[in-house]
């Protein structure tokens, strides 16, 4: 097999210029040539039209007040708020088993964290769920901005309102809605 057929057209010059082939000979070459740059034209619009579908598929969207999936998410975060104040036993299927999340000192925390914390002695009451907007990128990822209060939250100030702010990813898996990470920052209370 000569060099050509194994080149493209635009290595042809470069690594075959020293090869003494005649003009017939190198347009006889370009036939296969030119069948394989449609191939390759096709493969690269084919990848395009798929790439494009799976784009569209992926936009994202503000919930809708009757989206079902957000009012499912919506009242799960709104447990979650309450459960500062009551142990209702929402961590253990609210997280997922791989979550990783920020408190409002920065400090890492899991599941397994949530899970202790939410068995230990309470200090707040009247906590809950002041706002919730639901974000969703596809069919299995939503984000979720709230914003949450409880009172004597803070152990040195048990009369204190503490308010914050947080950022909650939720993932469907296996048909299952649950946070895989979250971060929270204190803030002023409105």
């Amino acid at each position: 097999m000569s060099c050509i057929s194994q080149l493209s057209v635009t290595a042809l010059s470069e690594a075959c210029a020293e090869n003494p082939y005649t003009a017939g000979d190198f347009t006889a070459m370009l036939v296969p040539l030119e069948g394989e740059m449609h191939l390759r034209i096709f493969a690269v619009a084919t990848v395009a039209m798929l790439l494009l579908v799976l784009a569209q598929a992926q936009q994202s969207h503000w919930a809708s007040p009757d989206d079902k999936t957000a009012k499912y998410i919506i009242d799960m975060e709104r447990k979650w708020a309450e459960g500062v104040c009551v142990d209702n036993g929402v961590v253990a299927s609210l997280l997922a088993d791989d979550f990783q999340g920020t408190s409002t000192k920065g400090a890492r925390f899991t599941k397994a964290d949530e899970l202790k914390d939410e068995k230990g002695a309470r200090t707040a009451h009247d906590c809950g769920l002041d706002e919730a907007k639901v974000h969703f990128f596809g069919d299995g990822v939503g984000v979720v901005y709230g914003r949450e209060h409880a009172l004597g939250k803070d152990k040195s100030e048990p009369s204190a309102k503490v308010c914050q702010v947080w950022t909650d990813t939720w993932l469907k898996r296996g048909g299952t809605w649950q946070i895989i990470a979250s971060h929270d920052n204190r803030v002023e209370c409105r």
